[in-house]
């Protein structure tokens, strides 16, 4: 018999409105709720960890519980033979070899990484995380880094580098926007770095330098450095294949571009042939070379110099 999840339960999942932490205990407060007919109860409970009064139940638990009283499965024998002929083959030994990962766990006995945090917050990305940080608290590891080793595991162990396509894709794209705003900071504060010039006095205590100019004002004099970011910034570009030799974008690439055309027709698509269209004007052409070879004979023949030469005998 399938379990009946329109039931009341006594052990609920919450997450505090206040304090946005995530808790789990019995409920303080259960009300009716005859709107939902997959389960007709709402849980409500004090949040340990801030005191907020009637926090209200996890909204992926609520989803949870009308996932199940509404996915019940084929119940004809249809729907049976259906879900049957689906799992035919299945897995496959490619599925296996992903599939086998679902059961990784992490501990003194696994083969894992053993420099994941336990707890939230031992990385500095951990503050723009999009995994709620209570729940990734009570979890044996990191989740984000966990996904990354288990990725990175299957490639490796698949000999599959496209498994790590989208991982790739995504630090590709950091990447470039980092690079781009490292251009705009180089952009807006110029090719020369200029800072007050300062030394040690007698006491070692540090001065600014100045002057008295002409007009007796007080000015500083300034030391003045190439820009240092210059340098990383290039080699990165050029690590990246983002050069102008890369992207093909020189006056020798385009110069390279128009010696490969020389010694090519360069047709426009009015002035292009096709093979049958060729075929069929050789075709002609051929058609009427014994006529025009006997036009020419003709003509030769009928020619006055020819004709006297030959009267005068030279035709012998």
């Amino acid at each position: 018999m399938p379990k009946d999840w329109s039931a009341q339960i006594s052990h609920v999942n919450f997450r505090c409105g206040e304090c946005r932490r995530a808790f789990e205990g019995e409920p303080d407060l259960i009300e009716d709720a005859p709107d939902q007919a997959h389960h007709p109860y709402r849980y409500f409970a004090h949040c340990p960890h801030c005191g907020a009064e009637h926090q209200p139940q996890a909204s992926w638990e609520r989803a949870l519980l009308k996932a199940h009283q509404h996915s019940t499965g084929p119940k004809t024998p249809q729907g049976l033979a259906a879900v049957t002929a689906n799992l035919e083959g299945h897995p496959t030994p490619h599925e296996a070899l992903r599939t086998r990962f679902n059961a990784m766990k992490h501990g003194a006995t696994a083969r894992t990484a053993t420099y994941f945090p336990a707890k939230a917050g031992g990385y500095s990305f951990c503050a723009r995380c999009d995994v709620d940080r209570a729940w990734c608290a009570q979890q044996p590891a990191c989740v984000k880094q966990t996904e990354i080793f288990m990725l990175h595991h299957a490639a490796f162990e698949q000999r599959d580098p496209k498994v790590l396509t989208a991982l790739h894709a995504d630090m590709h794209a950091a990447l470039m926007a980092t690079l781009q705003m490292c251009i705009q900071e180089v952009l807006g504060l110029g090719v020369l770095i200029k800072a007050p010039k300062v030394e040690l006095d007698r006491e070692g205590n540090p001065v600014t330098l100045t002057y008295t100019a002409e007009d007796g004002s007080k000015r500083y004099i300034y030391n003045y450095a190439s820009n240092p970011a210059f340098k990383p910034l290039t080699e990165l570009i050029t690590r990246l294949g983002l050069s102008m030799s890369d992207l093909g974008m020189t006056v020798k690439a385009a110069d390279d571009d128009e010696e490969k055309d020389l010694g090519r027709l360069k047709l426009d698509a009015e002035s292009k042939e096709t093979l049958t269209a060729f075929g069929q004007r050789m075709l002609e052409a051929t058609e009427n070379a014994r006529a025009l070879i006997a036009q020419a004979t003709k003509a030769t023949k009928a020619d006055p110099v020819l004709v006297e030469h030959q009267a005068r005998g030279g035709d012998k």
